[in-house]
């Protein structure tokens, strides 16, 4: 009964909420917002990023989103309620509590991030930094912060997932994202499109 009072209330005063999927680069959000896809909702992307081989499948970004610490009239992002917008974590905190938001957080392990992110670097001919446990302690830091930040904020709902969790079980998962947007997604379709191949960067 409290959790429809809450949403109802939310609903009264926000709208429709704006779906948010993020976490860190190279975490699994091009891989979730697929899935979204597939399931039926529609993306807030503009396509200017295209696919490329450390992305086969679409990076599916909005590229206005990369200025929101910049942007001071953010009011485009009422376009994308009931819609799904992909928005790193680093940025999160700049998303303004005019708007409800329902945020699917995909976590996955450090290691694999900087791996991951490193050959992106090198495939692109630019310099990858030599200390990765360094690099690792700073993502532990900002994640803590992201994470303890949102527990304080009353518009958001959260969902975390976990990228390899997701690989290993699509359906499963694709029904928690479902049950957690309270629409009518199709779970089949949604697992369907988890690429296993695409997990290229393992511990």
């Amino acid at each position: 009964m409290i959790t429809f009072l809450k949403n109802f209330y939310r609903a009264k005063k926000f709208g429709q909420p704006i779906v948010v999927v993020s976490g860190l680069p190279r975490s699994g959000t091009s891989m979730t917002m697929k899935m979204l896809e597939a399931g039926g909702m529609t993306l807030f992307t503009d396509n200017i990023r295209e696919a490329d081989e450390d992305n086969p499948k679409g990076y599916y970004e909005f590229e206005r989103v990369k200025n929101l610490h910049k942007e001071k009239d953010r009011s485009w992002l009422g376009d994308a309620r009931g819609k799904v917008i992909k928005i790193i974590s680093e940025l999160l905190m700049e998303l303004p509590d005019a708007y409800f938001y329902k945020l699917i957080f995909m976590d996955r392990h450090l290691d694999e991030v900087i791996a991951s992110q490193n050959k992106m670097l090198i495939r692109r001919g630019e310099p990858v930094g030599d200390d990765n446990e360094r690099m690792k302690a700073l993502f532990e830091k900002h994640l803590r912060v992201v994470k303890s930040w949102l527990d304080r904020q009353s518009n958001f709902d959260v969902i975390r997932l976990n990228y390899k969790e997701v690989i290993d079980n699509p359906f499963d998962h694709a029904e928690r994202i479902r049950n957690f947007l309270g629409t009518g997604l199709d779970v089949k379709q949604m697992a369907g499109v988890v690429d296993e191949k695409l997990y290229r960067n393992r511990r």
